[in-house]
């Protein structure tokens, strides 16, 4: 049967609203990401820098691809989010050539599971 895709990202956390046929399930995947620092400062500053925004880049190409791991045999995907998050998924589930085939992209402020569940449903009910 063919599964459809919610995701809501963010850098914190992703929550996969996954539709098959009547089934639908809900996964939360926390990032366990630390805050992302900026510094502004000296020459000194920026090899902590430079250090600190390569630790925070691996990591989230890490938690992206735990992610695609859950999704990765989706018919189509709706991704949904706050911020960066959701393009940046966008670029690197296209760089992995998967299979899945994202139907859209939208802005969405912080949401509830529920809430979440709810507007996949009604995106793929169209």
């Amino acid at each position: 049967m063919k599964r459809k895709i919610g995701l809501w990202i963010d850098h914190t956390k992703a929550v996969i609203v996954s539709i098959t046929g009547d089934l639908e399930e809900i996964k939360s995947i926390p990032s366990d990401m630390e805050e992302h620092v900026r510094f502004s400062g000296g020459a000194q500053k920026t090899t902590e820098e430079d250090i600190r925004d390569r630790r925070f880049t691996n990591h989230l190409n890490k938690y992206y691809d735990e992610v695609i791991t859950m999704i990765r045999d989706a018919e189509s995907i709706l991704i949904i989010g706050p911020g960066e998050a959701k393009i940046e998924f966008k670029k690197r589930l296209e760089a992995g050539k998967q299979n899945g085939h994202v139907v859209n992209i939208e802005t969405a402020d912080k949401m509830t599971d529920p809430q979440i569940a709810a507007k996949v449903r009604g995106y793929y009910s169209n």
